[in-house]
Order: structure tokens, then sequence, then C-alpha cells
């Protein structure tokens, strides 16, 4: 009979506590609560909850991903012997109600992807026996507590994407199981402390978008355990160690962009045989890429861009045959493009530009089947754009610009059905002429920049128009020559337009003026240095809504 009182009075007061949360739902869309939750009804039948198999005493609530709205009741602190609850992807708003902290089974709290507020609680450092707590994009504020460090038992805090600030706090070098901590996108400030590199449990560790100054402790680089570190978007200064990879054999990827991080690369990373992704993008590394980096077999993305390095692109990168993406723009490096990265058939981004390569566009450019992105301008690359481009079936994006390729322009090459955009401005040695058939060659083109190629002659086709994804058109300062087509007004997505300077002309009316009244998103218009001798047409009043730059200075325009 004891057992029996026992068993209906635990259940009448999870009842109580789960109908006081069930009151203060404002909105329950698939009536997942509403249908369910009855006092008719034992709790171990409600949706979301799990009792245990001893006295009907609840042990789960998971009323994740059920677009709910409401708050959290005082009485919820009541439900003592639940061990886990997951309330992610809701609508919850509110303060938690410090009720919660009577929670002492408890080891999961996910509460990720909802609006609680108010300060981050400091009563969770009563909850002893918790191993995940995941507060992931709400809005809490204030500081991180001290008391989390209460919690030997915990494994993984997440805290990302609230509006945290202050300091990390010291003690929690003291949460020796801690194998996650993600503190990503908040106004954390100070040093990191010399204490996280004790956590000789941790596996991921990141601290992005904040507000760290300082070097990174040298104990972080010796985690054996760890296989993410991620850093990026802080005010980190110094020097990587040299040793920075001789205690990390698991380690898989690597964050350090957008810091202050400088000197050399250390030979040491290629010790790191497991990383698939190396970030140092945009810090003021400088030196050579030592040729080591090829030891680093498993390595998918490489981010070197916006640094100091000098030197060569070293030939050993070709060995990186898992490789997707290779940045190393805006850097100094010199010499020509092995031919070697050019054998990665995974491949497909890469982004060299503005560095101070030389040489021709090696023939074996036409191996990246799967390239998608190719970033070359701003070099001095010299000799014929290689035909073999037209083997690059995945091509979206190409840029050759500002560089010092010769020879005759044949568009074909650029005949790849999935092509977006595509610029070769600004390289004066190019001759040819403005190919009749264009809109057949670039069906798909979104933004087409051939502007400073002084020897491209011709005229602008009507067929130009079957390009009618068109949203940027630079054709200025070539030779092109003969009657602006009036089918430009079929360019309904246009934003841009650039003919300046060149020999073109029209008549007298400026027709073609009046069939761009249809391009109701053009902001930009450049007609300027061209013969055009005729009278604006009253029609130029139906652009001004969109319309912001108009240049049309030499053209013998009148009114």
């Amino acid at each position: 009979m004891a057992s029996s009182d026992m068993t209906q009075t635990n259940i009448t007061t999870n009842q109580l506590a789960l109908l006081a949360l069930k009151s203060q739902i404002i909105s329950d869309p698939s009536n997942f609560l509403d249908e369910s939750w009855s006092p008719a009804t034992s709790v171990c039948y409600w949706v979301g909850v799990t009792s245990g198999s001893g006295h009907q005493r609840l042990k789960s609530l998971n009323l994740s991903n059920m677009a709910l709205t409401g708050r959290i009741p005082r009485e919820f602190g009541n439900l003592t012997f639940l061990v886990s609850i997951d309330l992610e992807s809701n609508n919850f708003e509110g303060n938690l109600p410090q009720e919660m902290a009577l929670l002492c089974r408890l080891k999961l709290l996910r509460l990720s992807f909802n609006s609680f507020s108010g300060e981050v609680p400091s009563w969770f450092g009563f909850l002893h026996q918790l191993q995940v707590l995941n507060l992931r994009i709400n809005s809490f504020i204030g500081s991180i507590p001290s008391s989390f460090s209460n919690i030997s038992t915990l494994e993984t805090l997440n805290l990302k994407f609230n509006s945290i600030e202050g300091h990390i706090p010291v003690s929690l070098s003291n949460a020796s199981r801690l194998e996650k901590l993600e503190l990503s996108y908040h106004s954390v400030q100070g040093d990191i402390p010399e204490g996280i590199g004790n956590l000789h449990s941790m596996k991921w560790l990141a601290i992005q978008y904040n507000k760290l100054m300082g070097s990174i402790p040298f104990t972080i680089f010796n985690i054996s355990r760890i296989e993410f570190i991620a850093f990026t978007g802080n005010s980190l200064s110094g020097s990587l160690p040299n040793g920075l990879c001789n205690g990390l054999p698991v380690l898989k990827g690597l964050y350090l962009s957008y810091n202050k991080l400088h000197h050399h690369m250390p030979t040491s990373l290629s010790n790191c045989s497991q990383l698939q992704i190396l970030s140092l993008l945009e810090n003021e590394f400088d030196g050579p890429i030592y040729s080591e980096i090829g030891r680093l077999s498993n390595l998918q993305l490489l981010y070197l861009g916006y640094n100091h390095f000098t030197g060569i692109i070293p030939q050993e990168i070709g060995d990186l045959v898992n490789l997707t993406e290779l940045w190393m723009e805006k850097n100094q490096i010199t010499g020509t493009v092995p031919i070697s990265i050019l054998n990665i058939s995974s491949l497909q981004i890469l982004s060299l530009w503005k560095n101070n390569l030389s040489g021709s566009l090696p023939e074996a450019i036409g191996n990246l089947t799967k390239m998608q992105f190719s970033y070359l301008h701003q070099n001095r690359f010299t000799g014929e754009i290689p035909k073999e481009i037209s083997n690059l079936i995945e091509l979206e994006e190409l840029d050759l610009s500002t560089n010092s390729f010769s020879g005759s322009l044949d568009m074909e090459i650029f005949n790849i059905s999935g092509l977006r955009t595509t610029s070769l401005t600004d390289n004066n040695n190019l001759s040819g002429i403005f190919p009749p058939n264009i809109g057949s060659i670039l069906p798909n083109i979104e933004e087409l920049y051939l502007s400073g190629l002084t020897n491209l002659v011709g005229t602008i086709p009507h067929s130009i128009s079957n390009c009618s994804k068109l949203t940027i058109l630079e054709l200025a300062n070539n030779k092109l020559t003969g009657l602006i087509p009036n089918s430009l007004g079929y360019f309904t997505q246009l934003q841009l337009l650039n003919f300046g300077g060149n020999n073109l002309t029209s008549d007298s009316s400026l027709s073609f003026l009046t069939s761009l009244t249809n391009c109701r998103n053009l902001t930009f218009l450049d007609i300027s240095f061209n013969p055009l001798n005729g009278m604006l047409p009253a029609s130029m009043a139906n652009l001004s809504t969109s319309l912001r730059t108009f240049v049309a200075d030499s053209c013998k325009i009148q009114g």
C-alpha cells in the first residue's frame, strides 16, 4: 500500500508540473500538448514524456521541434527525477526559473534554438550530474558563470550565438571532463586562460568571433585528444609554436583566420596527419609556404589568403589529392603555377588572385573537371588563354582579369553551360572580335566583364538578348562599333551597363535608351565617349526610380 501511495504521489507531482508548463504555452500549432497532455491520462502516455520502469517517475522530457511558444514555469523545478530535458528548436522565451536548480539528477539540458533571455544562470553550478548543457542560439546576456567549474561531470558546454560578454573564467579550467566547449559569436574579451590547455579530455574547442586578445596558450596545442580548434575572428596575436602539431595526432580542423597572428607558418604542421581543414586566412603570416605542407594527405580545405606569404607555390601541394579548396589570394607569391596543382582532380575552388604569379597558364588546367570557381586575376600571367578551359564543365565563375594574356580571344572557350560570371577585363594584349553568337555561347551568364580589351573589335549583336540572365555587362574601353541594339531591353534583371569608351552609335532618337526602361533594376549606366549624336528621349524619366548613376560625357547628346 505504501508503494502504491508513493507512486500516485509522484505521478500527481509530475502532472502538476507538466500541466503548469502546458498552461504557459501560448502557441501549439500542431496541438501536440492539447491532444495528449490530459489529467485523465497517466503522464507516462503523454507525448514527449518518458518514465522510468520503477515507480513511473519522469526520466525524460523531449519537446524538441514542436514550434511551441511559451515560458518555463517555476513548477518545472518539481520534476526532480528528470535525467534529460530537450526543448530544442521551439519559441520558448523569458528567464529560466531558479527552481530548475532543484533538478539535481539532470544529465542533459538542451535548450538551443529558442529565445530564452536574462543572464546565464549561476545556479547551473548546482546541477552536479550535468553532462551536456546546450544553450546555443538564444538571447542570454551577462558573463560566463564561474560556477560551471562546480560541475565535475560536464562534458559539453555550448553557448554559441548569445550576447555574452566579459572574460572566460579561469575556473572553467577545472571542468576536467569537458570534451566540447563552444563559446563562439559573443563579445567575450581578454586572454584565453592558460589552464584551458589542461583540459585533457577536450575534443572540440571553439571561441570564434569574439574579442579575445593576447597569444594562444601553447598548452592548447598539447591536448592530444583534440580534433577541432577554432579561434577565428578575434584579435589574437603572436606566433604559432614551432612544435605546433607535435602533440596533436587527431586534429582535423584548425581555424585561426581573421586574427593578428604573424611570423612563419611552422613546418611542424605536417605532423598533423589527420588535418582536413587549415584556415589561416587574413592574418600577418609571412615567409615561404613550406614544402612540408604536402604531407597533409587528408587536407580538404586550405585557406592561406590575405597574408604576407612570399616565395613560390611548392609543387608538393599537388600531393594533397583530397583537396577541394585552395585559397592563396592577396599574398606576395611569385613564380609560376605548378602543374602538380592542376592534377588535383578533386579541386573545386582555386583562388590565387592578387599575387605576383607569372608565366603562361598551363594547358593542364583542363584537368580540373570538378572546378567550380577559379580566381586568377591581378597577376602577371602571359601567353594565350588555354582552350582547355572548355573542359571545366562544372565552372560557374572565372576571373582572369588584370593580367597580360595575349593572342586571339576565342570566346568559344567559355562555352560552358553553367558559367555565371567571367571576367577578362584589362588584358590589353588580347585581340579578337566580339562574337556574334554570344547568346548561344553564354546562355546562363549573369556577369560579363570584357572592359579594357583595347583590341576587341566588332559590334554588339542582337543575339546578346539571349543572355537573359545578365545583371552586369561591362564592355567599356574597347574598339566596338555599330549600333547599340534595342534588344538590351530584354535584360530585365540588368543592374549595371557600361559601354563607355568605344565607337558605338545609335539612331537619332537613341531608341536603345527607351528599350532600357524595361530594365527596372538598372542602377548604373555609362555610355560616355561614344559618338551617339542624338536627342535624349523623354522616356529617360521612366528610369529615374532605379537609376542612380548615368554617365554620358562626350556623346554629343542633346536634351
